[in-house]
């Protein structure tokens, strides 16, 4: 339990500390000088990589060593988890920094970048939430219902699974490289034209074709057909694998939308059957 406890401490430090230094570092490196808004959404992207690039490396990790998918364990699984829970937290308010920067810029706060008055305070918060609803609630129950279940309700089995679950991380820096280069208006480079390919390709895979793989790796070590595994395991698991993966395929669909659009030769009509009503 203590070093638990020591693993969530570590978090709750490592998260936002890695925030202010590059904060401090995009708005005082001399090539740089980014104003404060545009360092916390940087910042905030750099910190989602980093946490991204060490869960999937733990995930890999992991999911390659436990041959016996449901026996076999690995420390990194149940140490990573419990060191990576308190990002969750932190990038809540990482997106609501982000959100009240941007809500700033707008003109909608003070001179001196304070908010006029507290019912403006409070419609920036509401703003944050209706956009970010989806996400929020994606990171509560990953802090709420995920993480107890993965300590406490797993009892040491299934690390294999857990691994392949932490490489859903993958795609996470290709997001974050996007919202950057959308950030500075560079949609039109080549760099956002590769990079936007290489996020949909990584999160079909890593995001979305996960869960059938996660089926398919069962019905293998069990001895069953792919679509006979949901009828083999108990309902809440198939349920529990369904509210995962609906707001991936949410994600996947506005991804698709987007390249549709990124992609779309020039001088083509506004609308196209890739397009979808907004």
């Amino acid at each position: 339990m203590t070093g638990m406890a020591l693993l969530f401490l570590l978090g709750c430090a490592f998260f936002p500390l890695c925030f202010a230094v590059f904060c401090w570092g995009l708005q005082n490196q001399t090539s740089l000088r980014m104003e404060r808004q545009e360092a916390v959404l940087v910042a905030s992207k750099l910190v989602s990589s980093v946490q991204a690039i060490m869960a999937s490396t733990a995930g890999y990790i992991v999911s390659t060593s436990c041959k016996h998918i449901i026996d076999d364990q690995h420390w990194l699984s149940s140490a990573y988890t419990q060191f990576a829970v308190p990002y969750f937290i932190y990038d809540i308010y990482a997106m609501f920094l982000c959100h009240w920067h941007k809500h700033q810029v707008k003109g909608h706060g003070g001179e001196d970048g304070t908010p006029r008055a507290l019912g403006s305070t409070w419609a920036v918060v509401r703003g944050y939430l209706h956009k970010e609803f989806l996400m929020v609630l994606h990171h509560a129950a990953m802090v709420l219902v995920c993480f107890p279940l993965s300590v406490v309700w797993r009892q040491g089995k299934g690390d294999f699974f857990l691994g392949c679950m932490l490489m859903a991380e993958v795609s996470t820096p290709f997001v974050c490289l996007g919202k950057i280069l959308i950030q500075y208006k560079q949609q039109h480079t080549l760099l956002h034209k590769v990079n936007g390919a290489l996020m949909l390709l990584s999160f079909l895979c890593c995001r979305v074709l996960l869960f059938p793989y996660l089926y398919w790796a069962y019905g293998r070590h069990a001895g069953l057909p792919l679509l006979s595994v949901p009828m083999a395991i108990p309902a809440h698991v198939n349920l529990g694998a369904a509210l995962l993966l609906a707001p991936q395929l949410y994600w996947f669909f506005l991804i698709c939308r987007g390249a549709c659009r990124l992609f779309r030769p020039r001088g083509s009509p506004p609308r196209s059957p890739c397009q979808t009503q907004d």
